[in-house]
Formats: C-alpha cells, structure tokens, sequence
C-alpha cells in the first residue's frame, strides 16, 4: 500500500480509528472518495479496524 498510496498501511488504519466507524461501507466510501483508496484497499482497512475493535 505504501508504494501504491505514499503512506504506510499504519497511517490508514489510524486514520480510521481516530475516524471512527459509523457504517462499515460508508467509511470505505469515505477512504476511496477523500483519500483515493480503491475499494478493496479500503474494504480491507475498515474490517482489519473494526476486526480489532
């Protein structure tokens, strides 16, 4: 992710931690439409997330 994205898989999982995960699928769209993650990138991060608690 990191040569595709420019930022460390660490950066995007922090990044929806201090988000917040109202919706599953609405935090993927909002990765893909502000941060430029493709669906599955995204996908994966939020159910890594919300899989940790």
């Amino acid at each position: 992710m990191e040569k595709t994205y420019g930022k460390p898989i660490d950066h995007w999982l922090e990044l929806v931690r201090s988000q917040g995960i109202d919706q599953h699928m609405g935090t993927v769209a909002w990765l893909k439409a502000e941060h430029g993650l493709g669906h599955g990138h995204a996908n994966a991060i939020v159910a890594h997330v919300k899989a940790a608690g």
